[in-house]
């Protein structure tokens, strides 16, 4: 086998992953500074935009070259524009803002620093989810504001998947912001919805319900998906993106639950982080379940395989999934047969 068949490794991907950090915090230096904002606002050269920013002219230099450089800035001669993607979601006050989800784990930065050593932890780890059960309104109003600027997007496109005509109430377990039902409420004026979280963010759930006018047929119910009772005879469950804050026997019980609180007929959609069958990505599936060891839960990267099984287990029927956004969701669903 000659040299050109069998490159010689380098060490070009590895520094690339290792320096990847910086990456991050560019591009968070940069929603933070409202730099993308500003450039839309019309400061559109280096001196106006570091003045805008309220930084030196050589810091921002460094932030504006650093954001060329990833692509996230581009030039037109001495002007520079946004990249299209940033232009969509990263320019406050337009609707497909996402610059708090861009944010949003940022507070586990400085754990993942620690990574080696948190893995080296031996103490048995929590079923309920620290992160999010010891939330108070304001921490549930932080974290579902990112939530919510992403999950209406995703919402949109749960819809454009699954047809909901002639369903009559959803409910959304572990619900968050209420996004899903929200879209769902404004798209069908026939369902009814219902939030399932906890009391914290039931209490958040329903300030945006409330915006987006929907509060006559969308509510927010307090309830610990992983202890409470699920309201009864819903035909179509949801539950999105809590998939890898949860290990293999809690959602095994959450699956069976929702099988056994939904009319006959009904279908659940779980739509969640997932690794394919054979366990060898994607790579954002496995990251998120590797950043549970942060909390030390149970939380741990499943497979579609898994998710499928646990389906079968609870006695749902016609198990199929499907990319939801290809790489980073799946869609599995199920239904109740009659």
């Amino acid at each position: 086998m000659t040299a050109a068949t069998n490159p010689r490794p380098t060490t070009v991907r590895l520094q690339r992953m290792v320096r990847a950090y910086r990456e991050s915090a560019a591009l968070m230096a940069g929603v933070e500074l409202g730099l993308f904002t500003k450039i839309a606002e019309g400061h559109n050269t280096e001196a106006s935009l570091s003045k805008a920013m309220g930084v030196t002219a050589l810091h921002g230099e460094r932030i504006i070259v650093a954001c060329v450089g990833l692509g996230l800035v581009e030039r037109d001669g001495d002007r520079l524009k946004n990249a299209p993607d940033v232009e969509r979601f990263l320019v406050q006050g337009q609707p497909g803002y996402a610059g708090e989800w861009m944010l949003f784990t940022k507070p586990d930065w400085n754990e993942w620093g620690r990574l080696s050593e948190i893995l080296q932890n031996q103490t048995p780890p929590r079923a309920d989810n620290v992160k999010v059960s010891e939330f108070t309104v304001e921490d549930a109003r932080r974290y579902h504001r990112a939530t919510y600027s992403i999950g209406r997007g995703a919402g949109r496109l749960f819809l454009r998947q699954v047809d909901l005509s002639g369903k009559k109430h959803m409910i959304d377990i572990g619900g968050g912001s209420g996004a899903y039902c929200i879209e769902a409420a404004k798209l069908y004026p026939d369902l009814k919805a219902s939030v399932l979280d906890l009391a914290s963010v039931a209490e958040v759930a329903r300030e945006f319900i409330a915006e987006n006018g929907v509060s006559d047929r969308v509510e927010a119910l307090a309830c610990d998906f992983n202890k409470d009772a699920f309201p009864q005879g819903a035909d179509v469950a949801v539950m999105a993106s809590n998939l890898p804050m949860y290990g293999r026997d809690e959602f095994r019980a959450v699956v069976k639950k929702t099988f056994d609180a939904l009319a006959p007929g009904g279908e659940f959609h779980l739509v969640g982080e997932a690794l394919d069958a054979d366990r060898s990505g994607p790579a954002d599936a496995a990251l998120w379940g590797l950043s549970e060891a942060i909390v030390n839960g149970t939380g741990l990267a499943h497979s579609t395989a898994d998710v499928e099984g646990y389906f079968a287990a609870a006695g749902f029927q016609d198990i199929q999934t499907s990319p939801f956004v290809e790489g980073v969701l799946q869609r599995t669903s199920g239904r109740k047969v009659k």
